[in-house]
């Protein structure tokens, strides 16, 4: 822990214990009623903790997945909560998890997507160049073995590795244009073959 953090915990006890001290003052005549509104603002103060704690978890089952439809050839995406539309494919038999980017030219994969996909990324070449929101990137181009996504299964795709930092995986255009309809209805994505 830092300075700062320290100075913050030191501030926090200070003023729970200043908060607690009036508390328990203005009710020492109560002491029941007392007791009663302490537990319940100490349940209140452990849900909060606990909510914030599992937010991550609450939100990725809270949030809807992408649909497969394998009869009519349709993936159906609905928009997160974020405001993109978040995917699953399966890389070379790995599963990677993609944001599409009609932005994206190409399929990019972070350089941990890559590794997982038995690529090796400090071995390729970054010689091309992809301009970001945070600037300029080198990025390394490579063949994929196979790229699942749904029903569909695709050989020899073309991506890049990103050789700066990247968050998540890019489903560009490169692999959006093998859909013959790109759709967005409503809030979701629909992609038909």
């Amino acid at each position: 822990m830092s300075s700062n953090d320290y100075a913050s915990l030191i501030y926090l006890v200070l003023l729970a214990a200043a908060v607690g001290g009036y508390f328990i003052a203005h009710n020492r005549r109560r002491k029941t009623q007392m007791a009663q509104q302490a537990a319940i603002w100490g349940l209140i103060f452990l849900g909060v903790i606990a909510a914030y704690g599992l937010w991550g978890d609450i939100r990725h089952t809270v949030a809807p997945r992408q649909t497969v439809i394998a009869e009519e050839g349709r993936i159906i995406v609905p928009r997160a909560p974020d405001g993109h539309y978040y995917v699953t494919a399966q890389v070379n038999g790995v599963t990677v998890p993609f944001v599409v980017d009609t932005g994206a030219g190409e399929m990019v994969l972070t350089r941990q997507d890559a590794a997982r996909a038995g690529l090796k990324p400090d071995e390729l070449r970054y010689f091309g160049q992809a301009r970001t929101a945070n600037g300029t990137v080198a990025t390394a181009p490579v063949k994929l073995d196979e790229v699942r996504f749904g029903p569909f299964t695709d050989r020899n795709q073309r991506a890049w590795v990103n050789g700066g930092e990247m968050d998540m995986s890019l489903m560009g255009m490169g692999y959006l244009n093998l859909f013959e309809r790109i759709e967005i209805t409503g809030s979701e994505l629909i992609l038909s073959r």
